[in-house]
């Protein structure tokens, strides 16, 4: 230590202690407050924060209301209409109540028993939290007839509370903020989450209303959640996918030394445990004291149930605890004054007083169920023998694989290609779908660190699946040996996977996504521990391979397509401006105007399809996007008026004569007549009030000046008119395909080995998605619904969501295979029709005028025929083909009604001696003998033998 004199040891001292004060430690370390800022979910905290302080009011009977809105802006509003936060000054810091409860950490009312007797807040850092972690906040509070207000920004406030009004018999607090984008890598308000949470706290909170609303896009979406039932409810809600046991479900609802058990149970006829447990409205994702003491309580009655009907003895089982919670469904809410959590996450109860508080409620009020209920219990006892007889079953099957060494990690399953590193942290397994592309990743991978499972087929769907079904399914037991960690809840032990990585690789089609939904499924509900220690992976081999000239391109998805064919679409491209001076943008200057165009079409996108795009584009151009504008009459009018001259110079001379006007609720509306049929846009004051709109109009000049004159874009001999981005993007689009090959791949067994390799299982160069579960309880649902025995769940989540799809299976393309596949033989008819016509007209030229004026015609009316077929009717494209074929007989000198073999011989006849047209019916019919040893068509045979038409070919 005394040679190192430079070391920066000698300058840590009293200097280096560094004191935050205030909300610094909060901006400092966001994540112990909040939880994580990178994946959205502290984002979403804050506003929980901010709601639970609007639920501690009503839990406190003063609120009934809480609105949240998201706005245009990305700021969100959460309002009540509870007392209102203390305006009054705090004696102790001179300021006033709502400033200190907004910038001192550990400040509130919930720190004695006197304001809130039961509250989710209680370390007094919430909302002060959501202050110091964004850009901005305002506060309104609504409170002894007066209305005030307060703003923050980055945590300060820019000046104290002040009355801005009377408060005309309201009562409440709103709360707005943006959170700071120094802080969240993620700003945006996923609709879905709040949605999820908010409706928890409706359930949990019966006769409260809350209302979501989300402003931000074209058409507002709101959603207003209440619910009379409470905790019944709830799981009446979760147990939709599923067939109950017994209805209604089981509530029971009590107080025990201070603590408030509410609670509501079902069990239904699926395999799987979802319970549910709430402290004070704030679900525990970990449990705690609660859950220990409900699983306790009931083992414990359910067994002592068993024990004094002679179930047990009579069916020769001992159920444990995983037996009695098998398929049930159960909400659990706790209330206590001061409950204790494992941290400010408040993911795990740990307060000793709730155990034996939900231990004698729940045992008291199951038992005396039973009693009273003997036929629920009934089917709820043999649920619970069948699923320890499973057990007992599955124990047996694991036994006796052992004994075989099926499970052995000894004995690992002869088609995995193992890997030769033993340490788990380095090694990889790679689940692959089928031989194919077994064969290929066996050959590309890295041997060292990298092992290979092929999977055959579609694995068992184990969501409708006991255990020991589960455990005798010769793939299922494959991959479980391969891991080598065990399986079920009792045998499983994360510490003894083999790898640290699993992941999921399947080809890019339906039956190839299947498959990963058979496997995800197996692992949510048979290792869930592998997903939560982060271990499972999902594969993104490249989607195309693009090349151009000597050079291939690997490219994951349609938006590294875009990149890459926008970087070679630019090369060497200019656009020059058509503003008098010739000036062109070129390089990083292009560039930046395609990635405009790029944000220009995807607000675009955003507005729908109720909305012409093209027109709302040139009136973004045009500035005619602006709200302030198109409100004041005559310059509406005018805006209207140039926007409608604008379309009909962009339009060609016979589809010119828009005209535009003003609409009532601030908006436009252009018509044209086009070929009689009167053409009617309208651009609303919903659509120019929209966040879209907004955006669109900030860069209104930025447009004008590139694109309210024509402009073009040239590179080398191409030169190309552009009049908006999007026709910019698409025009730089189509440049970047010139000169490339592109392969779209479908399955991995496409790609040779080096090609895997290089673009799937290269660590240093291949991409993965980390499997990861959000909320439990929506992840349990979402599995019940898509890969439960209940269609009707299904059937509802497909109708319900298909036009959320961007990529649906029955696109066009897929309704032409699919017309292709169910009348294959019509086209076949169609094509060999269209050959045998050519050969007919051939052989006519051939035959000269030996076949007559008849032959022609007949000729000319089986070509009518068969030019027809694709519009007409099967049948009646048929009775043509025949009636062709009978006139055709006739002129070959058979009768009407005569049979083939008759016919042939009367044609023999005929030819031999002389009579009618000998040549004709002679060369006829032996073409028809001919085609009989010719291949299979489709169409009857003529009455001479030949199929439908039949042309005397020329010798």
């Amino acid at each position: 230590m005394s040679g190192a004199t430079d070391s920066p040891v000698e300058d840590y001292g009293a200097e280096s202690i560094k004191v935050l004060r205030g909300l610094d430690a909060v901006r400092k370390r966001p994540g112990m407050y909040i939880g994580d800022t990178e994946d959205g979910s502290g984002l979403h905290h804050m506003v929980y924060e901010v709601v639970d302080n609007a639920i501690d009011e009503a839990l406190a009977g003063y609120c009934d209301l809480i609105e949240v809105v998201l706005n245009p802006d990305g700021s969100i509003r959460v309002s009540d209409n509870g007392r209102g936060v203390p305006t009054d000054i705090h004696e102790e810091e001179g300021v006033s109540a709502a400033e200190v409860i907004m910038t001192r950490l550990h400040s509130g009312g919930k720190f004695d028993h006197n304001s809130y007797k039961v509250s989710g807040g209680l370390h007094g850092v919430g909302v002060s939290v959501v202050n110091a972690l964004s850009d901005w906040l305002e506060m309104t509070v609504w409170r002894d007839g007066k209305a005030h207000a307060i703003r923050f920004e980055s945590g300060d406030a820019t000046d104290p509370l002040a009355p801005v009004g009377d408060a005309e018999g309201r009562t409440g607090t709103e709360i707005t903020f943006l959170p700071s984008p120094k802080v969240f890598s993620r700003l945006e308000f996923d609709y879905a989450t709040l949605e999820h949470r908010l409706r928890e706290l409706a359930f949990l909170n019966s006769g409260t209303r809350i209302r979501l609303t989300d402003a931000r896009g074209v058409e507002t979406e709101s959603k207003e959640f209440h619910y009379q039932g409470g905790v019944a409810a709830f799981v009446g809600f979760l147990d939709r996918a599923n067939a109950p046991l017994h209805t209604p479900p089981i509530t029971m609802r009590g107080e025990r030394d201070g603590v408030v058990v509410d609670l509501a149970m079902q069990w239904n006829e699926s395999y799987h445990e979802n319970v549910l447990c709430f402290t004070n409205n704030i679900f525990q994702r970990d449990g705690g004291t609660h859950l220990a003491a409900l699983r306790a309580a009931l083992t414990r009655t359910v067994n002592h149930y068993m024990a004094s009907n002679g179930g047990a003895r009579r069916e020769k089982v001992a159920p444990s605890g995983d037996d009695v919670r098998e398929g049930l469904t159960c909400v659990l809410s706790v209330k206590l004054g001061d409950p204790k959590f494992s941290s400010q996450t408040k993911d795990k109860l740990v307060s000793s007083e709730v155990r034996p508080a939900v231990e004698g409620e729940v045992g008291e009020r199951l038992g005396a169920w039973f009693e009273e209920h003997p036929g629920e219990a009934r089917r709820i006892v043999a649920k619970i023998v069948e699923a320890a007889a499973a057990r007992e079953a599955a124990r047996r099957a694991r036994d006796l694989t052992r004994r075989k060494g099926a499970l052995d990690v000894s004995n690992l399953p002869g088609k995995l290609a193992d890997c030769q590193e033993r340490d788990p942290a380095k090694a990889e397994l790679f689940l692959v779908e089928g031989d194919s592309a077994g064969g290929s990743a066996k050959q590309g991978r890295d041997r060292r660190t990298q092992a290979v499972l092929p999977l055959r087929g579609k694995i068992l769907n184990v969501e409708r699946a006991r255990i020991d079904k589960v455990l005798s399914s010769q793939e299922i037991g494959t991959l479980i040996t391969a891991l080598g960690a065990g399986v079920g809840r009792e045998d499983f032990a994360i510490d003894k996977i083999r790898y640290r990585k699993v992941i999921i690789m399947t080809d890019a089609d339906i039956d190839g996504a299947h498959i990963r939904t058979l496997l995800l499924t197996f692992f949510y509900r048979q290792m869930p521990e592998v997903i939560q220690a982060g271990y499972l992976y999902i594969a993104q081999p490249p989607l195309y391979k693009v090349k151009r000239g000597a050079s291939e391109v690997y490219l994951k998805d349609d938006d590294e397509l875009e990149t890459y064919l926008i970087d070679t679409g630019l090369e060497n491209a200019v656009l020059v401006l058509a503003d008098g001076e010739g000036a062109e943008r070129g390089g990083e200057d292009l560039r930046a105007l395609v990635a405009q165009a790029q944000r220009v079409r995807a607000l675009l996108t955003a507005v729908g399809r109720r909305y012409n795009q093209a027109l709302v584009e040139q009136a973004a151009i045009l500035g005619a996007l602006n709200a302030e504008l198109l409100a004041a009459g005559a310059a509406a009018g005018e805006v209207a008026r140039y926007l409608a001259r604008r379309m009909d110079g962009l339009s060609r001379p016979h589809e010119r004569g828009w005209r535009g006007e003003p609409t009532d609720d601030g908006g436009l509306e252009l018509a044209r007549e086009l070929r009689g049929v009167r053409e009617r846009h309208t651009i609303d004051g919903v659509l120019v009030r929209s966040a879209e709109a907004r955006r669109l109009d900030e860069i209104a000049g930025e447009l004008q000046a590139v694109y309210e004159k024509r402009c073009r874009l040239r590179r080398k001999d191409t030169d190309i008119a552009i009049n908006s981005p999007t026709a910019l993007l698409e025009s730089v689009l189509g440049l970047g395909r010139k000169g490339i090959t592109m392969q779209r791949y479908k399955g991995l067994g496409e790609m040779n080995p080096e090609q895997l390799w290089e673009t799937t299982l290269d660590p240093d160069a291949r991409s993965l998605l980390q499997v990861k579960v959000g909320q439990g309880d929506e992840a349990n649902s979402l599995f019940e619904r898509l890969m439960g025995d209940e269609v009707q769940p299904r059937r509802e989540f497909i109708s319900g969501n298909a036009l959320r799809v961007a990529n649906l299976d029955i696109s066009p393309a897929f309704l032409t295979m699919v017309t292709a596949c169910v009348a294959p033989r019509r086209s076949i008819r169609q094509e060999r029709t269209e050959k045998r016509i050519g050969n007919t007209v051939e052989a006519r030229d051939a035959a000269g005028e030996r076949l007559g004026a008849t032959r022609r015609a007949a000729l000319s009316g089986r070509q009518g025929a068969s030019r027809r077929l694709p519009d007409a009717p099967h049948r009646a494209a048929r009775r043509s083909y025949r009636r062709a074929d009978h006139d055709h007989s006739e002129e070959c000198g058979l009768a009407r009604a005569a049979p083939w073999r008759e016919g042939r011989k009367r044609n023999r006849a005929t030819a031999a001696g002389g009579g009618g047209d000998g040549a004709s019916a002679a060369g006829c019919c032996a073409w028809g003998r001919s085609r009989r040893r010719q291949l299979w068509s489709p169409w009857p045979r003529s009455r001479c033998g030949s199929r439908a038409i039949c042309p005397i070919r020329a010798p």
